[in-house]
């Protein structure tokens, strides 16, 4: 059984939230549906989470410049 990374430090929700929202994250799954071990329905799902500012950045400012 491994140990966590950072085993004493505890993170709060708000920064949590920043980190995410600064950043983005991308979040995925699937579903399907089946009866009788025949698979009905199959759903993929993908979000994207983040804030306004992060995916749009201020004018004169782009994406390539910050490399």
């Amino acid at each position: 059984m491994s140990s966590p990374a950072y085993p004493d430090r505890r993170v709060a929700l708000v920064d949590l939230l920043d980190r995410v929202l600064g950043g983005g994250v991308v979040v995925s799954g699937e579903i399907t549906l089946s009866i009788a071990d025949v698979d009905m329905v199959h759903i993929s799902l993908r979000t994207l989470v983040s804030s306004v500012s992060a995916l749009n950045p201020p004018p004169g400012r782009t994406l390539e410049s910050e490399q």
